[in-house]
């Protein structure tokens, strides 16, 4: 097994085994729609009362990070230089790469993703107003 394929099935291993123990990396996915993945964030929970103490992303203009073994091999190297013992990593893109108050106004939309407008970020599903 090539080293890209191992660390995407270390990290895939330990997300299924759910949250142990502490440090936990958390892994999430954004896109500007729900078929790409142009954003992957990585952050690490010391303990369950604290916030997240590192916070890594990586980002693409093409393809998709969900399918990138060497985006995979980063993230890897990552989780074990911070030592997590547990992975929580979410089998779905969670909403618009873009950041509130950054990449767009505060309480806006973005202007780039209007795929997202309206829709709930965990089902994917438009919210019935």
């Amino acid at each position: 097994m090539k080293p890209e394929q191992r660390a995407r099935k270390w990290i895939e291993k330990k997300a299924k085994k759910g949250v142990r123990s502490h440090p936990v990396g958390t892994i999430a996915f954004y896109g500007p729609d729900d078929s790409r993945a142009t954003k992957v964030a990585v952050a690490i929970l010391p303990d369950k009362q604290s916030d997240a103490s590192e916070l890594r992303r990586w980002f693409t203009d093409t393809g998709d990070l969900r399918k990138d073994d060497t985006i995979f091999v980063e993230i890897a190297a990552f989780l074990w230089e911070q030592e997590v013992h547990s992975v929580v990593m979410v089998d779905r893109i969670l909403g618009c790469p873009h950041e509130e108050g950054i990449d767009y106004p505060e309480g806006g939309v973005c202007p780039q993703c209007p795929y997202w407008v309206g829709r709930d970020r965990w089902s994917g599903k438009l919210k019935a107003y």
